[in-house]
């Protein structure tokens, strides 16, 4: 036997130089709370590294929650582990219970769940400590079980390294795997690893990395694994170690990232030889080809706001058709504090300054928009004064699919129209006022109430977004939920009087008129205030909850049971929800549930967005006379290019029953 003097987390042994490590108490003294996990991370590091193949490691432990994480976090792959609690003398009552922990190195990268040789009954301590033991080893076999069955599990550059998909060194072809690269370097990254297949051979890289942008990182082409498969293939390397940058990554400049994913891909390339091959950076463009900014202003309730022009390298097919000679430019609407989100976006065209539907006032808010800027922003005053926003485009995808979720209500929306009923929408958040414009155009016998909180937003879509207000086209300064729950109160008020007037009807003394009768009194009353449809698109100021559109409040039970009461009897509410959250997705969708008879949704493949449709009548087309009511919206549409119309009716094709 040899006693060292010897620091733990830097020991001056061999790899792979002992059979056995038993520590007692070692680890839990380095785990101390107000130290963290840094000393703790490096011994076990250690300790790995010192033992043999088939070597153990026995570590006597309090086994507090936070060192337990550790443990098993330390040691899950390649790694078979077992918990046993230490049988205490009759005599002693110790306040806490002491546990062995054995991990065994395997040659095997397989994952094992932990084993225990004891359960909640058989441990002499009850309370805090056996609760929290049991917790423990339960959550870490449910994520050793994810692993083993998830095929999207997110790695740690230290799992992968440990064995957690074979060996890295050697190359897997047809393998993709996703991990987070980052934590001690500057920046954290979530990124994919694709081993080529061979016959995508030969290869000009052994390795190479692929960055795609923030504005590019949900299209299709780098969000799908058969996308991304793609990507591989065109890049000539045998394997691509994708990284999709995100909102914390904007201010970096591809030098910067260079630099930092530089030492991490180093450990994800294949092969053991340090020959130096260089492993090439490569970039998805933004899809921008040209941006000129607009005006910039910073509101004191949304913060920096932005107007820009683009012209993007490539465009929807169906407007290309219908403007087909040149290069299309786009404004956009962009709310900084959103991660950049691209609020509204509209076309701008020559066909834009031919507008029907408040020609006369569009053009005197126009002349009077240009000469306010005139001077500040003479370049992109030129730009507007030749072309204009054209309203009977929409260029978001995801207000192409609230148009498409009208179909559910289709049958209404024709029998309104036909009898000369208006019908009446409310729409919560106006951004640039495309949406309501649209409606307004396309749909001439829909009277529309917008709400906006930011009195700077209306001003943007009427000086730069030819928005127009009209009596079938009004916008009020409000906050959306209260603007709501007056119509739900104004329309519960309205029904309580024709009830009084009908009571009063029936109770009068005077003989009945012969063309008359009670229930004729009620029809012909006053008719309740309700609207048939609402529509919330706004976003959220507060990152936190999860979701980008909307805010959190929009989706609590009580305003969702607030929009039911202020909705007509075949009435359609509509919300747009952006959450890369499943798990938000999935509670929205719940409590949905729970208000309205009827739900469908819309997911678009290109977009993050997710359309929400919520009915109120108890009766609803079947999903088998979808293409019925969708042709039956298409006549309702007064469209002047057939191309724009059949792209609504395509997107209803996607829309799927939720309940």
């Amino acid at each position: 036997m040899r006693w060292r003097v010897m620091d733990m987390t830097a020991m001056q042994f061999e790899d792979e130089a002992f059979d056995v490590v038993v520590d007692k108490g070692g680890l839990d003294a380095l785990m101390e709370p107000e130290l963290g996990p840094k000393l703790g991370t490096q011994y076990l590091s250690e300790v790995r590294r010192v033992l043999k193949s088939g070597g153990k490691f026995i570590c006597l432990t309090l086994a507090e929650s936070h060192v337990l994480a550790l443990i098993f976090s330390k040691f899950r792959f390649g790694w078979k582990m077992g918990i046993h609690a230490i049988p205490q003398k009759p005599s002693s009552k110790p306040s806490l219970q002491a546990f062995m922990v054995i991990a065994e190195k395997q040659v095997s990268s397989v994952l094992q769940e932990i084993t225990s040789s004891f359960n909640d009954s058989s441990l002499a301590l009850k309370g805090s400590q056996a609760c929290g033991l049991l917790e423990a080893v339960e959550k870490e076999n449910q994520i050793r079980r994810d692993y083993s069955t998830g095929s999207d599990v997110l790695y740690s550059l230290e799992e992968l390294q440990l064995g957690a998909r074979g060996d890295l060194t050697k190359l897997c072809p047809g393998h993709r795997f996703q991990l987070t690269l980052g934590g001690d370097s500057r920046f954290s990254y979530r990124a994919v690893v694709l081993d080529a297949q061979e016959s995508s051979g030969p290869f000009a890289y052994h390795c190479g990395v692929f960055i795609v942008p923030k504005t590019r990182a949900h299209e299709w082409l780098f969000s799908s694994e058969e996308g991304q498969w793609m990507v591989v293939e065109s890049s000539k390397a045998a394997r691509l170690v994708m990284v999709l940058l995100d909102a914390s990554h904007v201010s970096a400049s591809m030098d910067d990232f260079q630099k930092d994913l530089s030492p991490l891909v180093k450990q994800l390339a294949p092969g053991k030889d340090d020959s130096g091959a260089q492993i090439p950076f490569m970039m998805a463009s933004d899809g921008i080809k040209q941006r000129n900014i607009v005006h910039q202003v910073t509101s004191t309730i949304t913060g920096p706001v932005i107007v820009e022009d683009v012209i993007y390298e490539n465009v929807d097919g169906d407007i290309s058709r219908i403007l087909p000679s040149r290069d299309l430019t786009f404004r956009r609407l962009v709310f900084q504090r959103s991660e950049g989100l691209v609020q509204s976006e509209a076309l701008l065209s020559e066909e834009g300054s031919n507008n029907k539907v408040g020609e006369t006032e569009r053009k005197k808010t126009n002349s009077s928009s240009k000469s306010k800027r005139r001077g500040i922003h003479r370049r992109s005053g030129e730009t507007s004064h030749q072309l204009k926003v054209y309203h009977g485009y929409l260029a978001s995808s995801y207000h192409t699919g609230i148009l498409s979720g009208l179909m559910l209500i289709s049958s209404n929306l024709e029998s309104m129209a036909s009898t000369q009923k208006l019908v009446k929408a409310v729409v919560i958040g106006l951004g640039a006022g495309l949406l309501p414009m649209f409606l307004h155009r396309c749909m001439p016998f829909m009277h529309t109430e917008v709400v906006e909180l930011d009195p700077v937003v209306l001003k943007l879509a009427k000086e730069y977004f030819s928005f127009v207000e009209d009596d079938r086209l009004q916008v009020h300064i409000a906050d959306g939920i209260q603007f709501v729950r007056n119509v739900a109160n104004s329309a519960a008020a309205d029904e309580i009087s024709a009830v009084q007037e009908k009571e009063g009807a029936c109770c009068n003394t005077e003989p009945p008129s012969s063309s008359g009768s009670c229930l004729e009194s009620h029809v012909e009353g006053k008719v309740p205030s309700k609207v048939d449809i609402v529509i919330i698109d706004v976003d959220s100021a507060d990152s936190s909850s999860g979701m980008t559109c909307p805010a959190a409040d929009f989706v609590q039970e009580t305003f969702l049971q607030t929009v039911k009461d202020a909705l007509s009897e075949k009435g359609l509410f509509i919300i747009n929800l952006v959450s890369r959250s499943q798990a938000i997705k999935d509670s929205v969708i719940s409590r949905m549930k729970v208000v309205f008879s009827h739900l469908s949704c819309l997911q678009l493949e290109e977009d993050v967005n997710e359309v929400i449709f919520g009915l109120c009548s108890a009766s609803c087309i079947k999903e088998d006379s979808f293409p019925e009511a969708a042709l039956q919206l298409e006549k309702l549409l007064k469209l002047e290019h057939p191309e724009i119309s059949q792209s609504i009716i395509n997107t209803t094709k996607k829309l799927r029953q939720l309940k």
